[in-house]
């Protein structure tokens, strides 16, 4: 079918065909095309930023592809749901060609299905919905121009310059103004009206590019998602008071109910989370498993949100770095994650670059850690070979001028050159010499007869 459409105050005029081309003898339809692509780009921008906001992206399609099948679901069933009239047949109600899908419903069943996906495998909840309010902005800047080759989602009559007419909203509105006015609603049908799908697409195209800047600038995980709710839903709740389709719960419209109350809700928990995490630098958390001897090793990589992403080789260097200061594996039952920290969080009182974070084994079950909250542990040291008894005394270094010591004192660790004389005198031919005794000490002839016996059971230096 097409459509002959103008913008009388432009002077434009147009002759659109709802159908693209023809497949194997099936239609295809401008309407599907546009909401395919808005999907596409939604999904090269989640593939672009998604170690950005701490998500593997492999495990990140499983999610994308269930929650794009229950978004269509949840759309559909929503419209059906709400529809003024009654379908003739089940498969009537699963034709989606003709249009027909509520963008609340396909909300709500996207991230219901992607909560569940999530959980399974194991991607992060709230960096997941962040990552995907910003391709509902995208997926629905697009999409809605579907709405205009199939020249449905339009408004009432209005004078603007950019009031748009076809053959397709005075037919629509000739067969609903009776309806419509004992809603209290005049229209007529052969003047031109509010095109409703260019203000939701411009302004779902802008807030996109309001939180693409704001990226960097988040506090804390979900704040994106909360602003889209916010964003989106102010938008749809004036934008829907000049619809002629909505969808009706007795005499209020359906999605303005749910935009005001998304809007309200979003916007409390916004300020309250804010103030929470005021002051506090947001860290990413990049979950990398490695499977070592039939058992998965998770090295938990860590940035502050002002960094950039480590690359995949940044990463493994990194890893195979702690690897070889780590003190020893991970026992049978013991530890299975490791943070390692990519810099450090900004710090207001900080007056040069931070050291960098060494990496420690953390619990097995271990929450996300910034990089100021990672061990800072030393490596093990090598395992020591086994000493004798007056090997085995540790003292504190000697001082530079140190006074005479008994025998069993001259073991104690001192300057390099004094321990050497001290070894090569103890290990003479002629035996241990003899130290005049000081106060505290061994009697001479005592610690005489106790190195002679050390010698005789090979014990001494």
């Amino acid at each position: 079918m097409s459509y002959h459409v103008t913008f009388p105050g432009l002077g434009l005029e147009f002759t659109l065909d709802r159908v693209a081309f023809m497949l194997f003898g099936l239609p295809i339809y401008w309407y599907g095309i546009l909401i395919a692509s808005g999907m596409l780009l939604a999904l090269l921008f989640a593939f672009r930023y998604a170690r950005s906001f701490g998500i593997d992206a492999d495990r990140m399609v499983d999610v994308i592809l269930v929650s794009t099948v229950f978004s269509v679901l949840g759309g559909r069933a929503f419209y059906v749901a709400m529809a003024p009239f009654e379908y003739e047949s089940f498969a009537q109600m699963l034709d989606i060609r003709q249009g027909g899908l509520a963008i609340y419903g396909a909300v709500i069943g996207a991230f219901a299905a992607a909560l569940f996906v999530c959980k399974w495998r194991r991607v992060p909840v709230l960096p997941m919905f962040d990552l995907a309010g910003m391709g509902f902005l995208i997926g629905q800047g697009v999409g809605r121009w579907g709405n205009f080759f199939n020249q449905e989602a339009f408004g009432t009559n209005t004078t603007l310059p950019w009031g748009m007419y076809s053959d397709g909203t005075h037919a629509y509105l000739a067969g609903v103004q009776s309806r419509l006015a004992e809603q209290g609603v005049a229209v007529d049908p052969t003047l031109p009206v509010h095109p409703t799908f260019l203000y939701e697409s411009v302004w779902c195209i802008l807030g996109f590019f309001v939180l693409w800047a704001y990226l960097k600038h988040r506090k804390f995980h979900g704040e994106l998602i909360l602003l889209y709710v916010i964003w989106y839903g102010a938008e749809r709740f004036f934008v829907e008071g000049l619809r002629t389709d909505s969808l009706m719960l007795g005499s209020f419209r359906v999605s303005q109910l749910i935009a005001a109350a998304s809007v309200l809700a979003a916007l409390a928990l916004w300020l309250v989370l804010r103030q929470k995490y005021k002051g506090q630098p947001l860290v990413i958390t990049y979950p990398v498993p490695e499977k070592q001897n039939g058992k998965t090793q998770i090295w938990l990589c860590t940035w502050p949100l002002t960094q950039t992403p480590p690359t995949d080789s940044e990463i493994k260097a990194k890893i195979e770095q702690a690897r070889q200061t780590a003190a020893q594996p991970p026992a049978p039952n013991g530890p299975t994650a490791y943070v390692i920290a990519f810099g450090a969080p900004e710090a207001k009182t900080a007056k040069g670059p931070a050291e960098p974070a060494k990496a420690e084994p953390a619990p097995a079950k271990a929450e996300p850690m910034g990089p100021t909250e990672a061990a800072k542990a030393e490596p093990a040291p090598a395992k020591a070979e086994p000493m004798g008894p007056t090997e085995a005394a540790k003292a504190e270094p000697a001082p530079a001028k140190a006074e005479p010591m008994g025998p069993t004192e001259a073991q104690a660790e001192a300057e390099p050159a004094k321990k050497e004389t001290a070894l090569e005198t103890a290990t003479a031919e002629n035996g241990p010499r003899r130290t005049p005794a000081q106060p505290g000490s061994a009697k001479p002839d005592e610690a005489s007869n106790k190195t002679e016996q050390e010698a005789k059971n090979g014990t001494a230096d």
